[in-house]
């Protein structure tokens, strides 16, 4: 039987390593300013913003991680103040190894 492209895409999703953080960032939607919001679970491919900003499915976002670049993404579903994000670009291992090390309290000395 073949699978539905959501059907696919939250299996893709799942594929890879999705951890619990709480992490400021900054955050942009096209034509505005950055603001500042929160990131609750963080993975290679993509993130879940809690922001009370208004954010709409298909909506393509900014999001600058402590000590990059903002990124380019894809608001994939909205839920009240929440909203999962694709990364236009996966992470790379790295760098997200990087971030979670940062994130976690007990990291820092």
């Amino acid at each position: 039987m073949m699978k539905t492209a959501a059907e696919i895409s939250a299996h893709e999703t799942r594929l890879h390593d999705r951890r619990d953080v709480l992490i400021g960032i900054r955050l942009r939607r096209k034509g505005e300013s950055w603001f500042t919001s929160r990131i609750t679970d963080l993975s290679l491919t993509g993130c879940r913003l809690s922001s009370f900003a208004r954010l709409e499915e298909g909506m393509d976002v900014w999001i600058m991680l402590p000590g990059f670049d903002g990124r380019r993404a894809v608001v994939s579903w909205v839920h009240n103040h929440e909203a999962g994000c694709t990364f236009e670009r996966p992470l790379h291992p790295a760098i997200f190894d990087h971030i979670i090390r940062m994130s976690d309290p007990r990291a820092r000395g």
